[in-house]
């Protein structure tokens, strides 16, 4: 049986955890569930303890000290996956932005189509953004434009969070040396995988805007993003 985990952090999701868990627990495939935790003020982390005992080996809990940004939980998440020797490993949002229903589609990109990366995608054919204004749909929408015409990256969800990576991609990636932390990161390491060589598929999906919890998105990272890919064009990977 194909051993996949989806990372997913968590600061301030007491309202999403637990309805994740259980979805991402109900699908045909066994995908299990590595949740980043920064030290949520609000009890996240004791919802998913509670879950654990609910499913012993399939819930796992790393706790940090803070909130560290995006990119470094990921990366956390990624090197706690390779040591347990996961095949498939996921990145998704807590807030079901991401559609846990979705993940089936993207490891079959994998096992079946031959992706060594898979991105749900929201500006592929097929893609859609429900919920959000038209102003930041025009936003992301033309930010992933210009990463394209910057990078040359041939992506059309250049900023997407919801993916799965064999494991020989994060392995060949070099983890401690990516830079960036917000959406820039996931620029970042799309663009590690594609100068490597690695298969890239995406996978239309429905994008939902978060009905409970705050948005994590904030200028600082916006920027971080915009100038980042500048930086990307000569950095190593």
């Amino acid at each position: 049986m194909t051993r996949a985990v989806v990372i997913i952090p968590t600061y301030n999701e007491k309202e999403n955890v637990e309805r994740m868990a259980q979805a991402v627990m109900s699908l045909p495939v066994a995908i299990d569930i590595l949740f980043v935790d920064d030290n949520s003020p609000d009890g996240t982390a004791a919802i998913i303890r509670d879950l654990m005992q609910q499913f012993p080996q399939r819930i796992f809990l790393e706790e940090r000290q803070g909130k560290l940004g995006l990119g470094t939980a990921y990366i956390h998440g990624f090197k706690w996956s390779l040591k347990q020797d996961y095949e498939y490993i996921f990145e998704m949002d807590c807030d079901f932005s991401h559609n846990p229903l979705d993940l089936p589609r993207l490891l079959e990109a994998c096992t079946k189509n031959g992706a060594d990366v898979s991105i749900g995608s929201r500006y592929t054919k097929g893609g859609k953004v429900q919920n959000w204004p038209m102003g930041r749909i025009l936003m992301s929408y033309f930010a992933s434009v210009y990463v394209r015409m910057i990078l040359f990256i041939g992506i059309s969800d250049t900023t997407a969070g919801f993916m799965c990576y064999s494991n020989k991609v994060l392995r060949a990636i070099d983890l401690d040396n990516i830079h960036f932390k917000g959406y820039a990161f996931q620029i970042e390491m799309k663009y590690a995988a594609k100068r490597k060589g690695f298969k890239i598929i995406e996978v239309p999906i429905t994008f939902i805007d978060r009905q409970f919890g705050e948005s994590k998105m904030s200028s600082s990272i916006f920027k971080e993003a915009f100038f980042g890919v500048w930086k990307m064009r000569n950095l190593k990977v």
